[in-house]
């Protein structure tokens, strides 16, 4: 493949650009001929695509579910905000509908990727061939990694050419490599999400280029966002990085907020003509990290807009709260045939709540009953539940905070004794 025939983007340009940069799903590197008469037409008439844009835009959408008030109402299909440590739905509209995900398929294809990576079922250095149906032919129809036809490249690059470069070049190589044929790989895909709770998702490929039923929805998307980001600590920060180099080609990443919001570090853009312009974020401000899903929106700035606006509202209006500190003595629990007759509970890892600002939460414990001898430490003994407003907001395991040995054969007999008459 001819590698001239393409400059480099440079992360100054994808800067300049920002948001209008164009989507990941029908985006290939452009010839400097290309360019330059894009860039003519778009000083001679600089308010032609802007008008275009807004006549496609959708009326706004308001929240059918919001934890907060204010939530703001979004030109977009489906949009939600989630909050990462709980899971729990902040705000959404339409979080169910099974809408073309387009690129943000590839957080799927990515994420089997990394879950083979740290399982030792590929390697970062493991070669992949290219074959003639991954090769990208080097038309504007799609994006690339632009990995040449019959070549090699390492499973850790081709990771980075899906998660940066969108690179479906590169998405279909890994899923041959992984499982023979793109259908076979979207076995696996179907699979995990699945195993994940994605109810509203269906793969064919795994690019998301168009088919009648590849389908996802905001909310499986956000699940998928916050596997990644649970499961992935070691790959996790490609999703932040702003351009990658192969071929002698470098591109830059889609996601104009990684060029201008430092608490962003992630996760993918998606277009194509039928799902529109797609966008999963995940931002991290203190000890709060929310992750906003926008689909199906009318242009690269109206996704960024609209996430930032998102993210805005959940920073400003949800706070993290700790009903209890980890080493805290909650409660204590009576344990039968033992050495102690009582064990104090306590938080086996920190708590925390995410609710409204200014929500004052109450606890309610819940122990198990007829507790008996040997007791392990650690061992989950009850729950504490956390509400406010009278509704639930959170619950916690409750584990034993030191170990109960059981008694000796004599003290049992004497207990079971007590016991008996007690009754």
């Amino acid at each position: 493949m001819n590698t001239k025939n393409y400059t480099v983007l440079s992360v100054a340009v994808a800067i300049a650009v920002g948001a209008l940069l164009p989507s990941s799903g029908v985006f290939a590197a452009p010839s400097h001929k290309a360019k330059t008469s894009a860039a003519k037409s778009a000083a001679a008439k600089p308010s032609a695509s802007k008008k275009a844009a807004a006549a496609n835009a959708l009326p706004p959408l308001a929240a059918q579910v919001a934890l907060a008030p204010n939530a703001p109402a979004l030109q977009s299909k489906a949009w939600l905000l989630m909050d990462f440590d709980s899971g729990e739905v902040l705000a959404s509209a339409n979080a169910d509908e099974a809408l073309p995900p387009a690129s943000l398929t590839k957080m799927m294809t990515s994420y089997i990727v990394e879950q083979a990576l740290r399982s030792g079922k590929l390697k970062p250095t493991d070669l992949v061939t290219v074959s003639e149906n991954a090769w990208c032919r080097g038309t504007s129809a799609e994006s690339c990694m632009y990995l040449p036809l019959n070549s090699q490249a390492t499973v850790i690059d081709l990771l980075r050419g899906i998660i940066i470069q969108s690179g479906n070049d590169a998405s279909k190589a890994i899923a041959e490599h992984m499982a023979s044929s793109e259908a076979g790989f979207a076995k696996l895909m179907n699979a995990e999400a699945q195993r994940l709770g994605m109810t509203h998702t269906h793969f064919v490929n795994p690019t998301g280029l168009p088919d009648p039923t590849h389908k996802s929805s905001a909310r499986d998307l956000a699940i998928l966002a916050r596997a990644i980001i649970r499961d992935g600590a070691e790959y996790y920060p490609l999703y932040a990085e702003r351009d990658f180099k192969y071929n002698g080609i470098k591109q830059g990443n889609r996601n104009a907020l990684l060029y201008t919001d430092p608490t962003v570090d992630g996760l993918k853009t998606g277009h194509t003509a039928e799902a529109g312009y797609c966008l999963v974020t995940s931002s991290k401000r203190n000890d709060t990290r929310l992750i906003s899903v926008i689909l199906n929106t009318h242009s690269p700035q109206a996704r960024a807009d609209q996430t930032r606006t998102l993210l805005g509202w959940g920073f400003g209006s949800f706070e993290k709260v700790t009903p209890f500190a980890t080493n805290a003595v909650v409660a204590t629990a009576k344990v039968s045939f033992g050495k102690a007759d009582k064990v104090d509970a306590g938080l086996g890892t920190p708590w925390l709540l995410t609710v409204p600002r200014g929500t004052k939460v109450q606890t309610v414990v819940e122990l198990k009953p007829d507790l008996k001898a040997p007791l392990a430490k650690g061992a989950v003994i009850g729950k504490v539940v956390a509400s406010a407003n009278g509704k639930p907001v959170g619950e916690a395991p409750l584990v034993a905070q030191t170990e109960v040995e059981q008694s000796t054969w004599l003290l049992r007999a004497w207990q079971h004794v007590g016991q008996w008459f007690g009754k």
